[in-house]
């Protein structure tokens, strides 16, 4: 059951398809793609006395903080294996112990290296108090297809030739086997928390932006910050097409305001190059915060005038000023899309119009466009003749129309190729470009994105997920088809945790409480750890429910078809 990990682990269990490294011609980079890379070029660098930041090693930076007698690790790469090469860096700058490592954020590219740089020790380990919740929906609740969506977004799978980089950094570290080496935080905090460690003194404070626990943490004795994700050299990702939930860009506006008064000397950022000059820094934070909230603005404007989120999105335009400035270039965010999820902020889905009360299945409305054209042939002549007058997008939705009908039309499908290509052509942004060279890749079959092998996943990383959230994944997984006759009660028993917690399939649900409600039909008695991997599929439900593992009361068979719901 807990198929749904986190984003990142899923890439790192992933195996690689083989593929023929060869360059889309049809597709080729815009030059400033290329240009960016400069941005994140593979080094460490000294920001000032006893601060140093180590860039280009993966899709994050990790900084080092040298104290007396101690390091402090800011933010720790996405897995063991990428983490080491940036340890033995800074080991060659301070090989004194680590003393803490803090998370400016949830995200795994930021917090899965961290065992790497503990090197079997205990530091102190400091994040937002909310780290945690965002950690453990990482590792359990995220759903296979943001999975699947980050793996085109991110483009690791890409052959040679069609991955330029990953708008914040060169690359996602994805090798198949790779370690998640996740340390719990062991210090958290709510609003500030001023901190000494090694003989560094330090502000921590919440500073909510592009997640919801983001943290800055501010060296008065240095005028050094670190920002974190708030802030990087590409207009932001204040939605990102992997998905995510609503990033309050409100909260991050102030955020950066809350960064800009300290009016720092030196800026530590979560990926790209550190700024340094404390004009400079005002200056692009400004501009930043200024983008920002004019976006948010001119949606909330449209939106008052009745405006759909699509005509918004193609109205909205940065001023000239913002526009032009190098920090705002849009390599990883797009100002459409943050428009949209601003107007879904506010709105949701509905556009407030009538024809948008009750949409069409896409399938129907395939079939009807289909019908208009006068049949399947006709439509796909018109999306041919669309591609042939440059209109990728239209030629794209009538032969993604025409598949949608006849799965197998090899020349609907070979189209559907040339039109995501040719949406690429000229794209500054990394993000949408990886996507949609995958997603070419994926329709054209040279390309398949794996399902991860769950038996490879670390017992570590299954037991480390708190109980409850394991019975929330359940609750999602439920087959509604399988269940919709049933009515089976089933209380699950751990000792290690002197717990009790009842399910109840009851007719297309499961109801989840804490303490049983009523007479079960079964009860499982195990270890909580056992009952995790035997979710996870570490463990075959024969050997899991044998007497050396399991203790069942009540009719196994039903405790059997129970099971079998979820599959």
């Amino acid at each position: 059951m807990l198929k749904r990990l986190c984003l990142l682990l899923i890439c790192l269990l992933l195996a690689a398809p083989a593929l023929a490294a060869q360059p889309p011609g049809d597709a080729p980079p815009d030059p400033r793609l290329i240009e960016h890379n400069k941005d994140f070029p593979k080094e460490v660098i000294k920001l000032t006395d006893g601060v140093y930041v180590a860039v280009g090693y993966g899709l994050a930076n990790s900084a080092l903080i040298v104290g007396d007698g101690g390091n402090i690790i800011v933010d720790t790469m996405e897995s063991v294996e990428e983490a080491l090469p940036v340890r033995e860096a800074f080991a060659k700058l301070s090989d004194q112990p680590v003393k803490a490592i803090i998370y400016t954020h949830n995200h795994p590219d930021h917090v899965f290296g961290a065992a790497a740089f503990a090197a079997g020790g205990e530091p102190l380990v400091v994040s937002h108090s909310s780290t945690n919740y965002f950690l453990d929906r990482f590792l359990n609740t995220i759903s296979p297809a943001t999975s699947t969506r980050a793996m085109r977004m991110f483009g690791p799978l890409l052959p040679a030739g069609y991955h330029i980089n990953s708008g914040i950094g060169p690359h996602l570290g994805y090798k198949p086997g790779m370690t998640i080496g996740l340390l719990r935080p062991t210090k958290t905090f709510d609003d500030k928390l001023e901190l000494e460690v090694a003989g560094v003194k330090m502000l921590l404070f919440h500073a909510p932006g592009e997640t919801d626990d983001q943290i800055n943490i501010w060296l008065p004795d240095k005028k050094a910050l670190f920002i974190g994700d708030n802030f990087y050299k590409t207009f932001p990702n204040l939605y990102t097409i992997r998905g995510t939930s609503y990033r309050d860009v409100t909260k991050w506006v102030a955020s950066l305001d809350k960064a800009r008064d300290l009016r720092p000397e030196y800026l530590v950022l979560g990926h790209t190059l550190p700024l340094k000059g404390a004009d400079e820094i005002y200056k692009r934070l400004t501009n930043y915060r200024d983008a920002i909230q004019f976006v948010h603005d001119q949606t909330v404007r449209g939106i008052n005038q009745d405006k759909s989120a699509g005509q918004i999105a193609a109205e909205v335009k940065l001023p000239k000023h913002l526009a032009e400035d190098p920090y705002l270039i849009e390599y990883y965010g797009m100002v459409p899309w943050s428009v949209r999820s601003i107007y879904d902020g506010y709105m949701g889905w509905y556009s407030g119009k009538a024809r948008d009360l009750f949409p069409l299945p896409l399938p129907e409305q395939a079939a009807l466009m289909a019908e208009l054209a006068g049949g399947p042939d006709k439509l796909l002549a018109a999306a041919q003749k669309a591609l042939d007058k440059g209109q990728a997008q239209w030629a794209l939705e009538l032969g993604d129309d025409v598949l949608q009908l006849q799965p197998e039309n090899a020349q609907a499908r070979a189209l559907k190729v040339k039109a995501i290509k040719a949406l690429v052509t000229g794209g500054v942004n990394a993000n949408a470009r990886n996507y949609l060279l995958t997603c070419a890749l994926e329709t054209e079959g040279g390309l398949t994105i794996p399902k991860a092998d769950k038996k490879k996943v670390a017992s570590e990383v299954i037991r480390a997920v708190p109980i409850a959230r394991v019975f929330e994944t359940m609750m999602v997984n439920l087959d509604p088809q399988k269940s919709a006759e049933s009515d089976i009660l089933v209380v699950f028993s751990f000792p290690d945790l002197k717990a009790d917690y009842s399910a109840h399939l009851r007719r297309g649900v499961v109801e989840i409480r804490q303490r049983p409600s009523a007479k079960p039909d079964v009860v499982l008695t195990m270890d909580s750890n056992a009952f995790k991997e035997f979710m996870a599929g570490k463990i075959k439900a024969k050997k899991a429910l044998s007497p050396e593992y399991a203790k069942v009361e009540g009719d196994p068979m039903k405790l059997m078809m129970f099971l079998e719901m979820f599959k």
